[in-house]
């Protein structure tokens, strides 16, 4: 009997900020990997979901949205962007109905040679021609795509067709990771995540973007997982915002993130937070280090 020929490859989602790069993530592996917030930005890791068939394995790669430059951090997650289209088999390169060409943003995929399939997001907006007006458009400003697809992450629409899109574009390799995988990221990692998405949902302004989680005990027994945290602020007054009156804000988070972890663990969680500040740790290569945005 004939062997069924096998494709695997890494396929690197890019695009500016806030433009629903997670949520096709999600939607494609069937997992949440990465945490959905209506602030851009949120995302600031490379996170591999990965996603086996029979005769394919896609490695699907969220990353953070592109965008300029300001501080350390910035530039810490511009290089994971970078990593990933070096890596990439196939990259998704998604923008929003409404999004412009921007060159200093744009013209690097003009000169990539990998395949690119082109997502034009929430066309569940869309009036008129107004999605076939922006095919016409990106067709004209990035010529070099392989194909343009418009979809919407929050209907669904189209979503379906991306994986068959990817696959025929994917070369014949055996897989990268066992069958029964779907992220390259440890259960310390999710947890932190799921607790910086609450912080990004609960406190408006800096406090976000300020925001740093880190695990620092993740003891999986039998009955229970039981989970110690710090949070790290820039200053002692968000410190002060974070805790809230009478520790009343960061009671919710807790509350809030210790469900989420339940549902994603499946399994009981005791989970434990405290607040410190770590003075402009975002400009600061050494806790950029500390906390996982530099290499050693």
């Amino acid at each position: 009997m004939q062997q069924k020929e096998f494709r695997a490859g890494f396929v690197s989602i890019v695009g500016k900020p806030n433009v629903g790069k997670s949520s096709l993530m999600n939607k494609l592996v069937g997992e949440n990997l990465s945490i959905i917030t209506s602030k851009a930005q949120t995302t600031r890791h490379r996170i591999m979901g990965i996603l086996t068939g029979d005769d394919y394995q896609v490695v699907y790669s969220d990353t953070p949205g592109i965008l300029e430059p300001k501080y350390s951090l910035h530039q810490a997650m511009m290089s994971f962007v970078k990593v990933s289209l070096e890596d990439a088999d196939v990259i998704l390169l998604v923008v929003e109905l409404d999004d412009k060409f921007e060159p200093e943003l744009f013209e690097r995929f003009q000169r990539i040679k990998t395949p690119i399939l082109l997502l034009i997001n929430k066309v569940d907006l869309g009036k008129g021609s107004q999605v076939d007006d922006k095919i016409a458009y990106w067709k004209e400003k990035l010529p070099t795509v392989t194909e343009i697809l418009p979809v919407s992450a929050k209907t669904g629409q189209n979503v379906d067709q991306i994986l068959s899109r990817v696959k025929s574009m994917l070369p014949l390799h055996p897989p990268f990771f066992p069958e029964d995988e779907f992220t390259d990221r440890t259960e310390r990692f999710f947890a932190s995540e799921i607790i910086r998405e609450k912080i990004f949902l609960n406190y408006s302004e800096e406090i976000p973007y300020s925001a740093e989680v880190v695990i620092n005990s993740f003891k999986d027994e039998p009955d229970i997982i039981r989970i110690s945290a710090e949070i790290f602020v820039e200053r002692d007054s968000q410190k002060g915002i974070i805790i809230g009156k009478a520790g009343s804000s960061l009671k919710k988070v807790g509350t809030e993130a210790r469900k989420d972890m339940e549902s994603f663990f499946g399994k009981k969680v005791f989970l434990e937070t405290h607040v410190k500040v770590a003075d402009n740790w975002r400009k600061e290569k050494n806790k950029l280090r500390q906390f996982g945005y530099l290499s050693e």
